[in-house]
């Protein structure tokens, strides 16, 4: 790992310590310096970053100065979120919140991933036979993302959300993600009150638009919400009617079935219930060790959602058939595309793939200075 900074989030700690101690790097490094004046924070860094891209540029019609950022995953808090912002990060997604407390599965949850070809694609036989996941991190960068998508209770991220939108400096978007809980008994009906009641709690907030999280395993082992795109629309309906004009966006994993993608979007974004699609989350793998055992500890955690370089032929894939879609249905709505972004050359690939704004999480917990090389590479506007 010597060739890497040191990533913002330390894979050698546990979720609550870095919860309580982080971000590291970097990020604690932005933390440390004065308040920043509105000047600084919008430029971002350097001269000639500040004056390489188009600052009157907007998504969901709010303005930002790139549309590029941290999706939901590594920015546990405020701490996390302002540094982010300070490194040049335009857009940082608060780590997804429930209306309860939520335990982290288990350390370790960051593992090195090791395709065999370098990529993984849905489909490809070695999801299901085994991959390899260690500690070597080595280029290129795949990870496992295992954390359970634990949250805080709302009286502590409440605040901490007020904190976190309040940081944002001109042109800087604070997006909170959430999602609903499903327990053991829950009616359905329920399970989509709960939806509703997260959706109350950020918005009380004060936040300008949110995410709403359908693509991790929270309706039982390894099954997805965005698996059903008929009770994303009906969950999806009931969040708009609780946050009236406020943009939704919904966080999707990859959707193989054309068939199925194009369900999801007339079941959300032709109602206007949902504003934008990010896509995609990670890919689901079993992992394993050099003596081909269970690499993750614990009862239930055989597969892991990988992300990073590994992922960025699907991530790319998804945008294009967004894309498609949303030309040939006459629809209006944003896409963010996410999956393997590691360098200007990749936010660049996304843009063109048909991506409104693009984010990074693997790639800038571990290049900190990822904005900061995307503005100083783009044309000035």
């Amino acid at each position: 790992m010597a060739e890497y900074a040191e990533p913002f989030y330390d894979v050698n700690l546990s979720y609550a310590e870095n919860y309580e101690c982080g971000p590291f790097g970097a990020f604690a490094g932005a933390l440390a310096k004065s308040t920043p004046s509105t000047t600084e924070t919008s430029v971002s860094g350097s001269a000639a970053a500040a004056t390489a891209y188009d600052s009157s540029s907007s998504f969901l019609d709010l303005p930002v100065n790139l549309p590029f950022g941290i999706p939901a995953g590594p920015l546990l808090n405020s701490r996390f979120t302002t540094a982010a912002f300070r490194m040049g990060f335009d857009l940082a997604v608060y780590k997804t919140v429930r209306t309860r407390a939520w335990d982290c599965n288990p350390f370790p949850n960051v593992l090195s991933v090791h395709p065999r070809t370098g990529a993984l694609t849905p489909g490809d036989a070695e999801l299901d036979e085994g991959v390899l996941a260690d500690s070597h991190f080595e280029r290129p960068l795949s990870i496992s993302n295992s954390f359970g998508v634990p949250s805080r209770d709302p009286d502590e991220w409440q605040p901490d959300m007020r904190d976190a939108i309040a940081a944002a400096g001109l042109g800087q978007l604070l997006i909170p993600s959430f999602q609903g809980s499903r327990h053991e008994g829950m009616t359905t009906s329920e399970y989509i009150a709960d939806h509703v009641t997260a959706a109350r709690l950020v918005r009380e907030t004060g936040a300008q638009l949110m995410e709403m999280n359908t693509s991790c395993p929270n309706e039982g082992r390894n099954r997805l919400l965005c698996d059903d795109p008929r009770l994303v629309g009906e969950i999806t309906q009931a969040v708009k009617n609780e946050i009236g004009d406020m943009p939704l966006i919904i966080k999707l994993a990859y959707l193989p079935s054309d068939e199925a993608l194009e369900r999801m979007v007339r079941e959300t974004a032709a109602h206007g219930s949902v504003q934008a699609f990010a896509t995609i989350n990670t890919v689901s793998a079993k992992l394993v060790d050099r003596k081909g055992n269970q690499a993750l500890p614990g009862e239930g955690r055989e597969r892991s959602g990988v992300c990073g370089s590994a992922i960025r032929s699907a991530g790319l894939d998804m945008v294009r058939r967004l894309a498609g879609m949303r030309e040939r249905l006459g629809l209006d709505f944003a896409i963010i595309g996410i999956g393997g972004v590691m360098s200007p050359a990749d936010y660049q690939a996304y843009r063109t793939t048909g991506a409104d704004a693009v984010m990074s999480a693997t790639g800038a917990m571990w290049d900190c200075e990822l904005a900061h090389r995307i503005k100083g590479e783009l044309p000035r506007q």
